[in-house]
């Protein structure tokens, strides 16, 4: 397999930080210079870069990014070998829709693969915590429950593994490293609100007066998608519910079991928002008018609703003009970002 990245220079990326709502001019990405604990001499370091404006990414010393491990990770993620039913990763992660698919999969909204390097909380229900190795070991060891057996009687992956991780039998926790490789530069920074804050571009009348309804009280999304990353990486109970008669209503509180967490699910990513079909942690809403619609005058303000939604009598509902619901879809739809659902880099094509 040929390598399919450009630029040989490895770095561990250090962060400029910037409020999320300023407008940054300048245009460059940041790199910073380490020596890898896992340096192997056959393999190529590999440079991970993102906007100045983005927080640092930290990447564990025992996977440092290497163009090798790079493709492996893609390679296995194109491929079923990872399931025993014909599933792979990309089965429900396309790169078209922003890395996730346009329907549930057994009631449930997918989570896009999208600047997951900065995550340490995953899953709807937030039931996987730590780093995306963390993640991936639990997709190939309990999800997917690879074959080990059959992995390993693959020559080609056997080569692949030994020049890679240095490892002659293939465990759940390698095909996880070599998975976070591939997923950790999935990075989304090129959209039109990141070219605005680049100087780069402007913003329509529409779109500038929904960034200005977004990132203030009569919004209040900014509470919890806060930054360029668009995630605070924690859990809510937004009033989805009053009632919680189907398990996977029940949020958090199926990890706890405390009654607090009820209805709590993680705030997602609004990269490529646009480019879903369906919304929530179950899908109930099929655009963002839907979801426009229920933050304005939907919510269930049941005990334990976050107090973001109550305060400054948001118990009356958010109060959007027609006008202004409009204008905040407009702004949202600026987090489309072109680049990535058409970078090469991230299909086998």
């Amino acid at each position: 397999m040929k390598p399919f990245f450009r630029n040989k220079t490895f770095v561990v990326l250090y962060l400029v930080i910037l409020n999320f709502v300023s407008c940054n001019k300048n245009t460059s990405n940041i790199t910073y210079s380490e020596v890898p604990v896992d340096t192997q001499v056959n393999l190529t370091p590999y440079t991970i870069t993102y906007p100045t404006y983005f927080t640092k990414m930290d990447i564990p010393s025992d996977n440092q990014p290497f163009v090798e491990r790079i493709e492996l990770g893609k390679k296995l993620y194109y491929d079923n070998i990872l399931s025993n039913d014909g599933r792979s990763c990309a089965s429900c992660h396309l790169q078209s829709y922003g890395f996730t698919v346009p329907h549930t999969v057994s009631g449930t909204s997918v989570l896009p693969h999208v600047n997951l390097g900065w995550y340490n909380t995953f899953m709807w229900d937030g039931s996987k915590r730590g780093t995306l190795e963390d993640v991936m070991l639990f997709e190939t060891e309990e999800f997917f429950a690879t074959d080990l057996e059959k992995i390993n009687a693959s020559k080609t992956y056997k080569e692949l593994f030994k020049q890679c991780y240095n490892v002659d039998y293939i465990t759940h926790k390698d095909i996880g490293y070599a998975l976070a490789q591939f997923t950790r530069i999935m990075v989304s920074g090129d959209n039109k609100y990141d070219r605005y804050l680049k100087g780069q571009a402007v913003l329509t009348f529409n779109e500038e007066k929904g960034r200005q309804i977004f990132f203030s009280e009569k919004g209040d999304c900014f509470h919890c998608h806060v930054n360029v990353l668009t995630t605070d990486n924690a859990l809510h109970n937004t009033g989805l519910d009053s009632v919680y008669t189907k398990q996977t209503d029940r949020g958090y509180y199926n990890i706890t079991g405390d009654a607090k967490d009820l209805g709590k699910f993680k705030t997602p990513n609004l990269r490529n928002v646009a480019l879903r079909k369906n919304f929530m942690h179950d899908g109930r809403f099929t655009s963002l008018e839907e979801v426009v619609d229920f933050y304005d005058h939907g919510v269930k303000h049941v005990s334990n609703i976050d107090p973001v939604m109550t305060k400054n009598e948001k118990i009356f509902g958010l109060k959007l003009t027609e006008l202004e619901k409009m204008q905040l879809v407009a702004f949202l739809k600026t987090f489309t970002d072109s680049t990535f659902i058409n970078d090469k880099q991230f299909n086998i094509k």
